[in-house]
């Protein structure tokens, strides 16, 4: 009972910023949609857990640019290993997603959608174009964080 009376309480004092960060949070992603295509939705669906990450919880650190882009570019490199190395598919996305995951801990820019990112390129075997696709999108997604972080409240 008293949680459910502190959900309404919560919701009651910060219903506009749900409203107002959630539609952030679309028109960020319509952008970044249209940038990458019908084609690289796999990749979109990591983007679309980053802007979760970066409306719902600007104040955190996996939302800070550094994370944000530091994160997708572990995600990015330890994908792209295994367009060189062959191994059989099971054993690349497992691979790859703990390679992300090192990189991310071993460099402080932990951002756990970016181990998606990593899956994504393998799943995917992503080009150049992708690249340049995907660190758009990150860059608009930090960069609307960082511009409207004075205005953006946490809703978790």
């Amino acid at each position: 009972m008293e949680y459910e009376n502190s959900i309404k309480t919560k919701f009651k004092k910060l219903w506009m910023y749900y409203i107002i960060q959630s539609a952030l949070a679309a028109a960020a992603l319509l952008t970044i949609v249209l940038i990458l295509g019908r084609d690289r939705m796999v990749v979109a669906s990591a983007i679309g857990a980053t802007s979760f990450i970066v409306f719902a919880m600007p104040k955190s650190i996996s939302a800070q640019t550094r994370n944000v882009v530091g994160g997708h570019i572990a995600g990015l490199i330890s994908g792209g290993i295994f367009l060189a190395v062959q191994l059989p598919f099971a054993i690349e996305c497992a691979v790859a997603v703990a390679i992300a995951i090192f990189l991310m801990v071993a460099l402080d820019v932990e951002h756990p959608p970016a181990a998606g990112t990593a899956l994504a390129v393998v799943i995917n075997e992503v080009n150049v174009d992708t690249v340049v696709a995907i660190l758009l999108a990150i860059l608009i997604l930090s960069q609307t964080r960082y511009y409207l972080r004075h205005h953006l409240r946490d809703l978790v």
